[in-house]
C-alpha cells in the first residue's frame, strides 16, 4: 500500500491548492462517483484487475481518515434490460473490503445496497456512520443514468453531503452520476477526487503547460481514430511520432508501397493533409523508416524486416524495426514533454512488441532525465503495465476514452459540471 501513500503525498506536494485536499469531511457523508468497471473471471466473477480500484483508495482513504463516511456508486459492464447478476458490483465487495482494510490498517465497515437509489439505499446510507463504506448497486440498471435524467440524478444526491467525482474513466459521458448530479450540490460541496484531480492536471499540463520540445508519439491501428488529437497536436507539439498500423496510411499516401498492411484507403487525402499542415506548422512528423513485417497476421507467423515504404506484396507491417525504434528514441531523448498515446505495433504478440517496449524504455529514460511524460489511451497503459514501466513515467491515465476526447480539444461533461460556478 505504500504505493497508494506516495502518490498522495506526491499528490499534496504538486497540488497543494486543491479543493479536496484542504476540505474536511469529518461528519460528512462522501458521496462518490468510481470507476469500478473492472474486469471479472467469467467462471468466479472475482476480479481480474484491480487498477481502477486501487487507484481510488488514496481518496477514500482521505475521507475515513478525516472521519467522514462514504458512499460509493459505479457502473459495471454493460447491462441492457436492467439487473442482471453478472453485473451486480456484488461481486467486487470482498476484493474492496480488502484492499480498505489493507489501506486503513484496520477492518473498515462495507456495506452493500442492492439498489443504487429507492429506500433500502436511503436507510443504509442515512444509517452510515464516521469510518464506514458503503457501495451502492450498479447504476446502469437503471436506463436513465445514460440517460442523463435529472430526476435519477437528484435521487442519488440525496444519498449525500457531499459531491466527489472520482471516474475520470466517465467524464467524457453526460450520464446522471457524472454531470447531472453536480446541480445538486452547491459550490464547495462538489469536487473532484485525488485520482481525477490528478488525471485533469496532468493533462492540463501537457495540452497548456508544456515545455518543448514537447513529443506526442501517436499510435494504434487508424488515422481516423486519431485525426483529432493529431490536428489538435499540431497546435501544440513540436514533434509528432507516428507508428502503429496508421503509419502505413501515411506512408502509401507519399507513394509507398505497402503490402498488405493496414491501410485506410479512404484516409490517404487525409494523411498528406496532416502532413502540410504540420510543415506549414513547423512541427516534425517523425514516421518509421523500417518494419518488422510478417506473411500472416498470427504470433506464429514468418517475420522480416522491411523498409516501411516498401513492404513486399503478401506481407504486412506489424511493427517497427530497428531503425526506427533508434529514430524514435533519439527524439524522445531530446524532449521535454511526452505524451503518448497508442502502441507501435502489435504488441500483444511477443514477435511484434519490440517496437512498443522500446518506446516504454525511451519514455522511461527521458522521465528519468527530467522530462514529464503522460501515457493515456488503453492500449499504451496496457503496454506500460505490461512491460513494467508503469512507476517509471510522470502519469497513467486511468481514462482511455475520456483522455482521447480531452486531446482532442473537447470538453468533458463530468469536468465542466465541476467547474461551473
Amino acid at each position: 500500500m505504500a504505493l497508494f501513500f506516495l502518490c498522495l503525498k506526491l499528490l499534496s506536494q504538486f497540488y497543494p491548492m486543491s479543493v479536496f485536499s484542504q476540505f474536511d469531511f469529518k461528519g460528512q457523508k462522501a458521496l462518490i462517483r468510481v470507476d469500478f468497471n473492472v474486469p471479472l473471471d467469467k467462471a468466479t466473477r472475482a476480479v481480474t484487475d484491480d487498477n481502477r480500484m486501487r487507484g481510488a483508495l488514496p481518496t477514500l482513504v482521505k475521507i475515513l481518515k478525516d472521519g467522514g463516511s462514504i458512499v460509493l456508486m459505479s457502473h459495471l459492464g454493460r447491462p441492457k434490460d436492467g439487473p442482471e447478476d453478472k453485473s451486480s458490483l456484488r461481486h467486487i465487495l470482498s476484493h474492496l473490503q480488502t484492499l480498505l482494510d489493507k489501506a486503513m490498517g484496520h477492518a473498515v465497515p462495507l456495506d452493500f445496497a442492492d439498489d443504487c437509489i429507492g429506500q433500502s439505499a436511503k436507510d443504509k446510507s442515512a444509517a452510515l456512520q464516521p469510518g464506514a463504506v458503503l457501495l451502492l448497486e450498479n447504476l446502469r440498471f437503471y436506463p436513465q443514468e445514460e440517460k442523463g435524467d435529472p430526476g435519477f440524478a437528484q435521487s442519488l444526491a440525496q444519498l449525500g453531503d457531499v459531491y466527489v467525482n472520482d471516474a475520470f474513466g466517465t467524464a467524457h459521458r453526460a450520464h446522471a452520476s457524472t454531470a447531472v448530479i453536480a446541480q445538486f450540490f452547491t459550490e464547495g460541496k462538489k469536487m473532484f477526487g485525488l485520482l481525477m484531480e490528478g488525471e485533469v492536471k496532468a493533462a492540463e499540463q501537457v495540452m497548456h503547460q508544456a515545455s518543448k520540445p514537447f513529443t506526442a508519439i501517436i499510435g494504434g491501428a487508424k488515422v481516423s481514430d486519431k485525426i483529432l488529437i493529431i490536428e489538435n497536436l499540431l497546435e501544440r507539439a513540436t514533434d509528432i511520432i507516428i507508428g502503429g498500423g496508421m503509419a502505413y496510411t501515411f506512408m502509401k499516401a507519399q507513394g509507398g508501397v505497402i503490402g498488405k498492411s493496414l491501410c485506410e484507403e479512404d484516409r490517404l487525402d487525409t494523411a498528406l493533409e496532416i502532413l502540410k499542415k504540420a510543415a506549414e506548422k513547423n512541427v516534425c512528423i517523425h514516421l518509421p523508416s523500417d518494419s518488422t513485417i510478417a506473411d500472416n497476421f498470427a504470433a506464429d507467423a514468418q517475420t522480416s524486416t522491411s523498409p516501411s515504404n516498401h513492404v513486399p506484396d503478401g506481407w504486412m507491417g506489424l511493427d517497427i524495426g530497428a531503425n526506427a525504434i533508434e529514430q524514435f528514441t533519439n527524439v524522445i531523448g531530446r524532449s521535454k514533454t511526452i505524451l503518448w498515446n497508442g502502441p507501435m505495433g502489435v504488441f500483444e504478440m511477443p514477435a511484434f512488441q519490440q517496437g512498443t517496449k522500446a518506446i516504454a524504455v525511451a519514455v522511461a529514460k527521458a522521465t528519468a532525465d527530467g522530462a514529464f511524460s503522460l501515457v493515456g489511451g488503453g492500449d499504451s497503459v496496457a503496454a506500460v503495465n505490461q512491460f513494467g514501466f508503469a512507476d517509471q513515467v510522470s502519469y497513467v491515465s486511468t481514462g482511455g476514452g475520456a483522455m482521447l476526447e480531452y486531446f482532442e480539444g473537447k470538453s468533458l461533461p463530468g469536468i465542466t459540471a465541476i467547474q461551473e460556478k
